[in-house]
């Protein structure tokens, strides 16, 4: 089996906003790993959860939890729109000692930021008009042109949620369309 993301405390930061925020809703959990996320929002009520992972292995085991899951590169094979959509990223910056398996969850990109910026470039498509995106970030990664994007997006950014730990500070942001 290839690797899955193991929840850690960026994974339990955001599955509290996501068990809070996801009754009711339509919810895409991008990226999904272990299924934290797409559980989270099940035990919070939503009513409709597709979670998608890049690993098939992380699809099949998501599926085995009882979760709808697709293996997508991010929204490739992913149709509909969303009222709340999750993204816990791999957001460090490349590190060459690191196999491409673990790179796979862990890295966004040369800078950290490529995948959220890939993910932030199609996500209003996905996106319900009154719907909202949280995204975890971390202080590791430049937020410089991920924050530029989300502008010319059209996109409001509000923190909702942070954790600092020994080597890093995480944040939830919370995205939605500006009216």
């Amino acid at each position: 089996m290839g690797l899955i993301y193991s929840p850690r405390e960026d994974s339990y930061l955001l599955y509290k906003e996501v068990k809070r925020r996801a009754k009711d809703k339509k919810v895409l959990d991008m990226g999904t790993g272990s299924g934290i996320l797409a559980i989270g929002a099940k035990k919070g009520g939503a009513i409709e959860v597709l979670a998608v992972d890049i690993n098939p292995d992380a699809v099949a085991f998501v599926k085995k939890k009882g979760v709808e899951a697709v293996e997508s590169d991010l929204f490739e094979k992913v149709n509909g729109k969303f009222d709340l959509i999750v993204f816990n990223p791999p957001y460090l910056p490349e590190n060459e000692s690191e196999d491409a398996e673990s790179k796979l969850a862990t890295t966004g990109g040369k800078k950290g930021d490529e995948v959220i910026l890939r993910f932030l470039e199609v996500v209003c498509k996905f996106l319900n008009s009154e719907g909202n995106v949280l995204l975890l970030v971390s202080n590791l990664t430049s937020t410089k042109r991920i924050e530029d994007l989300i502008q010319r997006k059209g996109l409001s950014k509000e923190v909702i949620a942070s954790e600092k730990l020994f080597m890093e500070e995480l944040f939830v942001w919370k995205l939605q369309r500006k009216f």
